[in-house]
């Protein structure tokens, strides 16, 4: 079974600063209905204008990642970690115990749009982390490729939570697949461009909870970029 959440229908929040679309409910915007899917917490499409930015701010016990679509990010935290992530870079904070961070757009003249994707840790209170790695178009490009994993798995990032990250861009005549173990589910996100997911089209921003099914299949159709979970 496929439940599609359309992106029209997600939660919208535009500060100026920030324009926000929440898939999950998330801050000021709640919807008992959508709280999240499995281990998959939050996933925000969030643009961030020039110079702009989150300031510092705590979490805890939550596995995040930042994944850049377009423009660069610039990342600091208590643990003295300080980096700047741009398209192709996947960035994995474990928060564990507590780490501050902040996040600002890096650039002076044009915005920044990400995906800040939150995932709940199988154990609670472990010592905070940081790892960042770099995919390239060529490598996601008619396929599935793995960004994150509890294992670190062909060379992806590594999150302390049963959950397999995978990223692709499929163009027209371009497909992959991938089978789902028995008791396993899939969050399917549409990033950027369309894509047909289980045959069925889909927009930017939409996405999908797949249960009870053998395998998620992704179709090209012009360029789509997707997220695809696998988890428990």
């Amino acid at each position: 079974m496929m439940t599609v959440r359309p992106a029209q229908e997600r939660g919208h929040a535009n500060h100026g600063w920030l324009d926000s679309f929440h898939s999950f409910s998330f801050a000021g915007y709640y919807d008992p209905d959508h709280m999240g899917f499995r281990a998959l917490r939050v996933i925000n499409e969030d643009r961030v204008a020039k110079s702009q930015g989150f300031g510092a701010h705590p979490h805890r016990d939550m596995e995040i990642i930042s994944y850049v679509l377009d423009g660069a990010l610039e990342h600091r935290d208590s643990m003295g970690t300080g980096s700047v992530i741009r398209p192709g870079d996947v960035q994995r904070m474990s928060a564990g115990s507590g780490v501050v961070h902040s996040e600002f757009n890096a650039s002076k003249t044009d915005p920044v749009h990400f995906l800040q994707i939150w995932i709940i840790p199988e154990q609670r209170g472990i010592a905070p982390s940081y790892e960042q790695k770099t995919f390239t178009r060529e490598e996601k490009q008619g396929r599935l490729r793995t960004v994150a994993s509890p294992d670190g798995r062909d060379g992806s990032v590594t999150i302390h939570a049963d959950a397999i990250v995978y990223a692709g861009i499929f163009g027209e005549g371009q497909s992959g697949e991938l089978p789902l173990r028995p008791g396993r589910h899939a969050w399917v996100q549409a990033a950027r461009g369309r894509v047909r997911v289980n045959g069925r089209e889909f927009q930017p921003g939409d996405g999908a909870a797949i249960t009870g099914e053998g395998s998620v299949r992704i179709e090209g159709i012009d360029g789509g970029e997707v997220l695809v979970f696998d988890l428990a």
